[in-house]
């Protein structure tokens, strides 16, 4: 079969397309055709090393820095080494062509998403892998996984519209979950114009909360079509344009250096949920902040167990719609990673496999 293939960590160089043995399940799994697979930071992230504690700024600075001769980053993962060479990809829209003797062999011909994060100790415990991070993924015409981390979906949806969905919704929905957003709660979303922000938007409004996005400017009309109730523009002071203590709730990916702002603006008692810092990792925290005003940061990696069974019914309900900004072959993943980090489009790029 054909795949991108992650030869190390650098620039664009380490993305090679090419032939590569079909993967043969063991017991407990399933062999999907790989029908989208969405775009995210993460992909990104790992291929440059952003994960190692040697790194303190955000993506787009490292990653126009990035060159063949850079060393690897032993550290460069989530929480194991990265398994250079391997294929990458965590979202993923696929077909069920193959399944183990000990998997339910009905499951052949389904149209399935995959849970990308994956908890294989079980939910008591926060140990978590991942698709296309710690293993192979969805950049490839087929792909294989544990059974029970396929979900079954009936959908009117196209392949590429489901494909946009598993990793940043996965972790939108995560947040908001752990965040305990409920009606009538005020929520302030960074980064909503992109993939995690935007399903943020849709699943906090889908809670009965009020939304406060931050995007750019050129982007506020499309946020507020989303359902958020108000646009403020990126790089506005926000403490000038909402006011100390005014929202309940923080769902931010982007860290940087709206960090301390977005914590003031927070009422006592509030919360603030990270699922990523593109913007940059480290941070200024006032420690007096957080505790006098009974604070509580949330940070959201391993996803609970209702996170995923909740998107499903979301989608088959239609109570929550793919913002799909671009499609690209899957062979032109390096055009397709270097305008996502352009971020001028809204949403989620999705790549397409030939078969």
């Amino acid at each position: 079969m054909k795949a991108i293939v992650t030869t190390g960590n650098g620039g664009y160089d380490k993305l090679e397309y090419r032939d590569v043995p079909l993967p043969e399940v063991a017991s407990g799994e399933v062999l999907l055709q790989v029908l989208a697979a969405g775009v995210n930071n993460t992909e990104i992230n790992t291929r440059l090393g952003w994960y190692s504690s040697s790194v303190s700024s955000g993506t787009n600075e490292i990653a126009s820095d990035a060159h063949e001769s850079d060393s690897p980053k032993s550290d460069g993962g989530w929480s194991e080494p990265t398994p250079f060479p391997f294929i990458q990809g965590t979202d993923c829209c696929g077909r069920v062509v193959g399944v183990a003797s000990d998997v339910d062999q009905s499951l052949i011909g389904a149209r399935v998403l995959v849970r990308p994060c994956m908890r294989p100790d079980g939910f008591s415990s926060m140990r978590n892998i991942w698709m296309g991070s710690d293993f192979d993924g969805s950049f490839a015409q087929y792909v294989k996984v544990c059974a029970s981390e396929v979900f079954v979906v009936q959908s009117q949806w196209s392949d590429v519209e489901l494909g946009s969905i598993p990793c940043s919704y996965g972790s939108a929905e995560n947040m908001l979950h752990r965040a305990k957003v409920a009606s009538g709660e005020h929520v302030l979303i960074a980064g909503a114009s992109g993939g995690v922000g935007s399903a943020a938007v849709q699943l906090a409004k889908l809670r009965g909360a009020k939304v406060t996005a931050i995007v750019g400017s050129n982007k506020t009309q499309q946020v507020l079509e989303l359902g958020a109730d108000r646009a403020i523009e990126r790089g506005k002071n926000l403490v000038n344009e909402l006011g100390d203590e005014a929202v309940d709730v923080v769902i931010d990916n982007v860290g940087g250096k709206d960090f301390a702002s977005s914590l003031q603006v927070l009422r006592r008692g509030g919360r603030y949920a990270s699922s990523g810092a593109i913007g940059g990792p480290i941070v200024e925290l006032d420690l007096r902040t957080f505790y006098l005003k009974d604070l509580t940061l949330i940070g959201c990696t391993a996803w609970d167990e209702p996170v995923f069974p909740n998107l499903i019914s979301y989608i088959e309900k239609n109570q929550i719609r793919p913002v799909v900004a671009k499609t690209f072959a899957l062979k032109d993943i390096a055009q397709a990673q270097a305008e996502f980090l352009e971020k001028k489009h809204f949403g989620k790029f999705v790549l397409v496999p030939e078969h």
